[in-house]
Parts: structure tokens; C-alpha cells; sequence
């Protein structure tokens, strides 16, 4: 398979597996999110190769998925809404993007034509106290039950994958920026709470070998 779809493809994670798979080469990478800004970014930083394709979208709108995935052979579905506050403070926007997102996915990945469709998702799925990880829990649940309401195809599977390490957004850029400003000290939310950690070329690889070999149903 040579023709590849990421939504949210211009934050930290889409941006580490489009070079893994320039660098496999892969024939067609479509980076499709909302940032323009982002995506200029990294069309700079990948050098504008000619395998790229961008499209500026939200995976709220059905239409533009379409659009985006026509000639796709496999789509990640990496767009989300994240961070916790935000989920406690905005859970209806985070159902949204990350529920309702997924469902436009879903059936964009179908009516298109594409092979294999697999969400990203989060440790935070497993047994979920945050509106973050309770609307991954679900978003793995329609994952999975797409397979029944889609026997033709494509494959639907699901990969949970814990914290990237310095990724952006995450605990160490915020505790090095600390540090820079002089702090000895950086917050710490309990002593004895403990985090998943993964380095990002473990993340790319966990996606890599999911398309590989997902039969559709799993989640690795």
C-alpha cells in the first residue's frame, strides 16, 4: 500500500510518521487538519516534497473527508481534541472532534473505497475518568463495531499508544521551560503517580506494523 490519509497529520505525531514514510517510500501522504499555520511549518521542514498533499480540513466535516480520501489506501485517524482541562471544561466540543469525528471517518473511509482505517488512541481509553479518555473509549468501540456495519470494507482497527516523550503539549517542554526561566523546583501533580511513556519512532512503529498486519477488529 502506497497511498496514505492522516488526520490531524501537522502535530507532533503526524508530522514524525510522514517522515517515516517519505523515508519508506510511500507514493501519496495526505496531511489533512486545521492548521494552517502548522501545515506551512512543516511543508518547510519536510521540504515541500512533491509526495505531500495538503489539505486544510476538520474531521467534523463529512464532505471534506471524502474529498480528502479519494484514491486513499489506508487512513490514520490521529485528529483529537487532548488535553483533560479542556475535556472537563468543554466536554460537548471534545464529543465533537473525537466522537463525532471519528464517526465521519468512519463512513468517509467506506464510502470512498479505502482498505484500512485505523484510529489512534490512547491508554487513557483503558478504564477512563476523563471526558478525554471515556470519548477514545467510544471512539475504539465504533472502531470496532465498523467492521460489522462495513463487512465489505475497509479494515477498521485501533492502536493505544501512552505519552510521547517531549512531545508537544506533554509535561517535559513545560518543565524545561520552567527550568529556563530559573525555577529549581517544577510541579509535580502527585509523587507517586506514574506515567506510560514512549519514545515517538516506538509510536510510528506501533502504527506501521498495525497496518502491516491488522485483519480489522483489534486493538494492538
Amino acid at each position: 500500500m502506497k497511498s496514505i490519509l492522516i488526520t490531524g497529520g501537522s502535530g507532533f505525531l503526524g508530522r514524525h510518521l510522514a517522515k517515516r514514510l517519505l523515508a519508506d517510500g510511500w507514493e501519496r501522504i495526505c496531511i489533512y487538519s486545521r492548521g494552517e499555520h502548522r501545515q506551512a511549518e512543516m511543508r518547510e521542514e519536510l521540504k515541500d516534497d512533491s509526495r505531500l498533499r495538503w489539505f486544510i480540513g476538520d474531521v467534523r466535516d463529512l464532505n471534506r473527508l471524502e474529498r480528502a480520501m479519494h484514491g486513499i489506501e489506508v487512513v490514520v485517524s490521529a485528529a483529537a481534541l487532548k488535553r483533560i482541562e479542556l475535556g472537563f471544561y468543554c466536554p460537548d466540543e471534545v464529543l465533537k472532534t473525537n466522537i463525532m469525528g471519528s464517526m465521519n471517518v468512519i463512513d468517509a473511509a467506506a464510502r470512498v473505497g479505502v482498505k484500512k482505517c485505523l484510529l489512534i488512541s490512547s491508554d487513557k481509553a483503558f478504564q477512563p475518568i476523563s471526558p478525554y479518555g471515556q470519548t477514545k473509549a467510544l471512539a475504539e468501540s465504533l472502531f470496532l463495531t465498523a467492521n460489522n456495519m462495513y463487512p465489505a470494507g475497509p479494515k477498521y482497527s485501533a492502536v493505544r499508544y501512552g505519552n510521547i516523550w517531549n512531545a508537544s503539549g506533554s509535561i517535559l517542554p513545560k518543565w524545561r521551560h520552567l527550568i529556563s526561566l530559573g525555577l529549581t523546583k517544577v510541579p509535580v501533580t502527585d509523587p507517586d503517580a506514574t506515567r506510560f511513556f514512549m519514545r515517538v519512532d516506538e509510536a510510528v512503529d506501533l502504527i506501521l506494523n498495525t497496518i502491516e498486519t491488522m485483519h480489522g477488529g483489534e486493538i494492538a
